[in-house]
């Protein structure tokens, strides 16, 4: 039987939380409303992360902060969610993404309406860090769910759809923290009334995610049994040249595969965080966009990421369901990708019109979220065992980004007055992005 044929059930089963498995013939697919499930909270998670960005001209007028002092803040939250990536990763495969996805939804829920009661510089500044800490937790939580749950010819569509929260949030926080000011007549308000829904989501999160398919009663016997029959599948082909696996970080640091990982998002988080962070103040300073112009044109290039990101995963994994080799796949359409950002930032320095630079930075979002796929690699190189230290180090890697490039763009901003050359540091990432994608290979477990 193939692993991505359906299951007949022909006997009873009791799944691991105690519930009955029911024995109906055709799978269900409570995986796909899990992941979507995955998709709301990530979507949250950048609305709440990128809210800073959108309230800045309002924020930086009333704390009257320079652009180096404004790079500082901003960099506060990653700072805080990269140290706290390796133990957040260790902590899920410890506890269970389950408990762990839970308790960050709540945590960084509460930390931003914190924010919201900020009265200088140093208060908002400790308030975001506390956000990152809490917010550490989520998308190691994610990598380790799709390694459990999906099977493994499903894992880009699974890691395209967990980290296209990632523009969709950006671009609709962009609207919502814009309406919310609005309505609530303060930047502090939008991030209270924030908060607080997100923390009511983390309820929802306890409520529906399982950390294995046998312990969620709505899975029926086939859609169980299928998904571990993929999983035996790889378990079987990995072991030909592959040991039981090492728990840990340690046995990793000699492969080129997971260095290529760690620069790849390095590199991708150079782009989509400088964006993320500076992006909402280059449309206000540079192009002359009012807060509700700059809401719009947020909603515009994220939202093009967002759209980019589910396309890619869906072309990974219909390319390899139709035979190719992961290493064509990846490094083609990545690779491609790449070039594509690549030559969009490039574009975007010589432009002077505000509609053209828009245009492009949204193909540039479109193709960058392609890279979404490497939230699949951590179960590739490390199996279901290792995916939460692997996806947590991958993490790292990119939020050390996170945080250096606020500061590096502010510098250079305060500096020069202008931001050509912060464009130029993002075409730098993009080409560390770029060499990591094709020097990656995508087709084996590492054997630790």
């Amino acid at each position: 039987m193939a692993v991505n044929d359906p299951v007949v059930s022909t006997g009873s089963s009791t799944g691991g939380g105690g519930a009955p498995l029911t024995l109906d013939r055709k799978p269900t697919r409570v995986r796909w409303k899990l992941f979507v499930l995955l998709l709301a909270l990530v979507t949250l998670n950048y609305i709440d992360r990128g809210s800073i960005s959108v309230a800045m001209p309002l924020i930086k007028d009333e704390f009257d902060l320079s652009s180096e002092a404004t790079g500082l803040l901003l960099s506060a939250f990653f700072f805080a969610y990269a140290a706290m990536q390796i133990p957040g990763g260790w902590l899920v495969d410890k506890l269970g993404p389950r408990k762990m996805a839970t308790a960050s939804t709540v945590g960084w829920g509460v930390a931003t309406a914190a924010s919201g009661l900020a009265w200088n510089f140093a208060s908002l500044f400790t308030a975001r860090a506390a956000i990152g800490v809490t917010e550490a937790a989520i998308m190691p939580s994610g990598g380790k769910l799709n390694a459990t749950w999906m099977a493994s010819h499903e894992r880009g569509r699974g890691a395209t759809i967990l980290d296209a929260g990632a523009p969709l949030g950006a671009g609709i926080g962009g609207i919502v923290i814009t309406a919310l000011i609005a309505w609530t007549g303060s930047w502090r308000g939008a991030f209270i009334a924030a908060g607080i829904a997100t923390a009511l989501f983390g309820f929802l999160a306890w409520r529906y995610i399982r950390d294995n398919p046998r312990e969620h009663k709505a899975v029926n016997e086939a859609e169980a049994a299928f998904i571990e029959a993929s999983h035996a599948a790889e378990d079987r082909v990995a072991a030909e040249a592959v040991s039981p696996g090492r728990s840990g970080l340690a046995p990793y640091l000699k492969f080129r595969s997971f260095w290529a990982m760690c620069f790849g998002w390095l590199g991708f988080n150079g782009v989509f965080y400088g964006l993320l962070t500076w992006g909402p103040l280059y449309l206000s300073e540079s192009k002359g966009f009012d807060l509700a112009e700059v809401g719009w044109g947020t909603f515009l290039i994220f939202g093009s990421g967002f759209v980019g990101e589910l396309l890619g995963g869906y072309l990974a994994d219909g390319w390899r369901a139709r035979g190719a080799p992961a290493n064509l796949v990846m490094r083609t359409l990545l690779g491609t990708s790449s070039l594509i950002v690549v030559a969009g930032l490039v574009s975007v320095i010589f432009v002077d019109s505000s509609i053209a630079a828009v245009a492009l930075l949204s193909v540039v979002l479109f193709f960058l979220r392609w890279v979404g796929l490497f939230w699949s690699i951590p179960a590739t190189l490390g199996g279901r065992k290792n995916a939460g230290i692997l996806g947590g180090a991958m993490n790292l890697s990119g939020n050390i980004n996170g945080f250096v490039t606020p500061i590096v763009i502010g510098v250079i901003v305060g500096a020069t007055g202008g931001y050509a050359w912060a464009l130029a540091y993002f075409v730098g990432a993009g080409v560390v992005m770029a060499i990591s994608v094709v020097v990656l290979d995508y087709s084996r477990r590492l054997p630790v």
